[in-house]
């Protein structure tokens, strides 16, 4: 509103054109979402529970970590920017190469036990269906994951060696809001985003940061760079 005076319609219209343009997607990448069948039923292989397992494999329990997973899936779907409505995909890319979609608009459970079930339950079934209609909320799709982005997003990888910057002036600077943004962030605990399909790499903190944290340093700047409180 200028000078008291509403905005005339031509305005209005643009502006609302403007805000349907901007558009974010996550993939979370290198997730470790993997199942076994442990003794009579099959169950999400995470470091607490399944460390003798694991090890009886010779696989590092270390590396088993479905919970970094749960965590980035409840920043995520918890933001505001998401509540708003402009976080358009979400994507998880495990190591064994499953594609998993995942639609903002489900509620996956608080706690880590029930969400471990969800993942059998998907890693099984390769979908979830809302109780209430027919719509998929979660499911197993086809890769690449690149070929569900839109022709014209920008993809932004993360990298400790990458130029520092902060999160808040990157995107005040370098995103346009008609061009849809990819961020890429690693599930893991320790190691390098797979970041091959990225246009940029950045790194936004001089520190190791959970994944956890830097989803909510990206999902707070595109908040503030948007005006979502």
């Amino acid at each position: 509103m200028v000078g008291g005076l509403a905005p005339p319609p031509e305005e209005e219209e643009h502006e609302r054109e403007l805000d349907a343009q901007r558009q974010v997607i996550f993939v979370l990448e290198s997730a470790q979402l993997e199942i076994a069948q442990v003794g009579k039923s099959y169950q999400l292989l995470n470091c607490d529970d399944h460390a003798n397992y694991l090890l009886k494999h010779k696989k590092d329990p270390a590396l088993f970590r479905p919970d970094i997973t749960h965590q980035a899936l409840l920043t995520i779907l918890d933001s505001p920017l998401n509540k708003a409505g402009k976080i358009k995909g979400i994507y998880i890319h495990t190591v064994k190469n499953v594609l998993i979609q995942i639609n903002p608009k489900v509620r996956i459970p608080r706690t880590f036990k029930r969400f471990c079930g969800l993942m059998v339950q998907l890693l099984q079934k390769l979908s979830i269906r809302a109780t209430n209609g027919p719509d998929k909320l979660l499911k197993v799709i086809k890769g690449p994951v690149t070929k569900y982005f839109p022709a014209n997003a920008k993809r932004i990888g993360f990298c400790e060696r990458a130029d520092l910057q902060p999160m808040q002036t990157y995107v005040q600077q370098h995103l346009d809001d008609t061009v849809p943004a990819v961020f890429i962030v690693g599930a893991f605990a320790h190691g390098e985003v797979d970041s091959s399909y990225a246009d940029v790499e950045i790194a936004v903190s001089q520190y190791s940061l959970s994944a956890a944290y830097a989803l909510a340093r990206i999902t707070n700047a595109m908040e503030m760079k948007w005006g979502i409180l």
